[in-house]
Parts: C-alpha cells; sequence; structure tokens
C-alpha cells in the first residue's frame, strides 16, 4: 500500500451504492419542513431514480421479447448473457431495458445526455461534474458513451455486488486517471463535485473548506492504517 499522496487499497473508501434521498419537504411531526442529508448520504449516488423514473407499465403490444427484438440502433446482448453477466432476472432487465429504451432510443447515451438525465435529480445544485465522473466509471470500454450492458452491468455491481465488486467499482469511479491509484487530488475533484451536487441540502451546512477537511481525515485515517 502506498500512502504518501496515493491509496491502493479501495477498502476505505465505503459504500458506493445506494439512493440519495430526494430534496424537497418532508414530514416530522405534523410539520413539513427541509431534509437534511449526512455526509454518508453524499457517496450513495448512482441513477436508480432514473430507472424508476422512466420505467412504466407498457401497452400489450411492448411485450416481455422487447430486449431481444428491439430495432434500435444499438442492438444489445441477448438477455441469457445479460442474465448470466448481471445479478438480474429475466423479468427485471427486461423493465429495466424498457425505461432505458424510454429515455435513450438510440440504445446508447453521450455523456451529454447523461449529464442532462442525471442533473434532473439534484436541482438543488450542480451535478454537472459529479455526472462527468460517473459517467467515465459506466463507460467501461472508453468509447464515449454507455450503452445498455454497460448500465445494467454497473447497476448490478451497484444494487447487488459484493462488498468487494462495490469497492471496486469505487475505486474505479475515484481513480479518475485509471492508472491504479487514488491520489489526493483525485479524491479532492470527486469529493468537491459531491458537495457542489448536494448544494444546500448538505448536513451539516457546508463550507468552501469542507470537501478539503474531508479528503484530509480520509488520509489520517489511511495513514494510521500503515
Amino acid at each position: 500500500m502506498q500512502v504518501d499522496g496515493k491509496v491502493v487499497d479501495g477498502s476505505l473508501l465505503g459504500d458506493a451504492n445506494g439512493v440519495e434521498p430526494a430534496p424537497g419537504r418532508v414530514k416530522d411531526s405534523g410539520k413539513w419542513q427541509k431534509p437534511r442529508f449526512s455526509r454518508k448520504a453524499l457517496m450513495k449516488c448512482c441513477l436508480v431514480k432514473w430507472i424508476i423514473a422512466s420505467t412504466q407499465p407498457q401497452d400489450k403490444d411492448s411485450s416481455d421479447s422487447d430486449l431481444e427484438l428491439s430495432t434500435v440502433r444499438h442492438q444489445p446482448e441477448g438477455l441469457d448473457q445479460l442474465q448470466a453477466q448481471t445479478k438480474f432476472t429475466r423479468k427485471e432487465l427486461q423493465s429495466l431495458y424498457r425505461g432505458f429504451k424510454n429515455e435513450c432510443p438510440s440504445g446508447m447515451v453521450d455523456e451529454e445526455t447523461f449529464k442532462s438525465i442525471y442533473s434532473q435529480f439534484f436541482p438543488q445544485g450542480d451535478a454537472t461534474t459529479y455526472a462527468h465522473f460517473l459517467f467515465n466509471a459506466f463507460d467501461i470500454d472508453r468509447n464515449g458513451s454507455i450503452s445498455f450492458e454497460d448500465f445494467v452491468i454497473g447497476l448490478s455491481v451497484l444494487l447487488r455486488g459484493s462488498v468487494t465488486e462495490k469497492l471496486n467499482w469505487a475505486f474505479n469511479l475515484y481513480d479518475i486517471n485509471k492508472d491504479g491509484y487514488i491520489t489526493k487530488e483525485e479524491m479532492l475533484a470527486i469529493m468537491t463535485s459531491i458537495y457542489d451536487m448536494m448544494g444546500r441540502y448538505t448536513y451539516p451546512c457546508v463550507r468552501d473548506e469542507a470537501p478539503s477537511e474531508h479528503v484530509d481525515k480520509f488520509f489520517q485515517v489511511l495513514n494510521a492504517h500503515k
């Protein structure tokens, strides 16, 4: 393990999956108030909301064979192959694909479209930079677009992967230049983008130096485990 400015072991990154609370107002003891987001919640950002929002019941003409018979420009892998590569059932894959196709009829998502969709869930802040990092984590083959295969394989890890699989995925997210290390600068870039995305809904209130303090604390913990 190298510590001076670099991290090799992803085991201290924490849980990378889950869904952050939606901004809005919540009922508490008969009163409505703004929700408060813990720092732990800041780290739980993925595309589950997109799927929930876009996966709606289809008419009878949209049959369970959609995944295998689609005529979109990018033809996804066969259903059996995707089921073997992920931890989703056949019906779940069919439902996920219908939602994906509703948002992305071409069968591929470029970065600008991804940013536009993802930013809809964080109107209180600026999600552009974090969406860029997240896009690169989902873009497995580095071709500048996310296919349904890329998306569903990543989602399977985030939702149903083992601890090791989730940590590897999180490490890939934080390893911005993909050199096998996470530098302090890379972690600061990710943390700053998360704070920017959550905006005023963080708790305690975000100060300008908060992302830097968060990263410093992480590396202090790491140094203690040398």
